[in-house]
């Protein structure tokens, strides 16, 4: 089947937005310094401290995303499963930064913290249901 025009429209316009994600966590991980040099102490020995089963729920959720926005592009059935992982992955790390963590993301960030993740998640969620969708009407094979 032909990919629909809205296919290649969805694929490019969240591996953008995904792309935002991974960025900021490339920088994180690598420690650019320019990057880093926008958060707070606070903020910085939040992520020097974090356990390691928080760096990779975090990676998991980043990289998930992309490569449900890449194989979006290859009309891949694989792509929900890749958003539904990167859901998964985002709720356990977002149980961390908001309820294990001290202080938690909202001490550090504000409400503002919450809702984004929220719209993260939501986000998440609907390219999961795009791609379920489009798997359905077997655009992705």
């Amino acid at each position: 089947m032909r990919a629909p025009l809205h296919l290649w429209i969805v694929g490019v316009v969240t591996l953008l937005w995904n792309g935002g994600g991974a960025f900021d966590y490339l920088m994180s991980q690598i420690g650019n310094e320019a990057y880093l040099s926008n958060l707070s102490d606070v903020q910085r020995a939040f992520l020097e401290n974090a356990p390691k089963w928080f760096d990779a729920a975090w990676a998991t959720g980043v990289w998930g995303s992309i490569l449900g926005s890449l194989l979006l592009l290859l009309k891949s059935r694989f792509a929900s499963t890749a958003f539904v992982a990167s859901a998964i992955a985002m709720v356990v790390s977002a149980v961390y930064s908001f309820f294990i963590a001290s202080p938690s993301t909202i001490e550090m960030n504000g409400a503002f913290a919450l809702l984004f993740s929220g719209l993260i998640l939501v986000g998440i969620l609907a390219q999961y249901a795009y791609a379920r969708r489009m798997t359905a009407r077997g655009v992705l094979g």
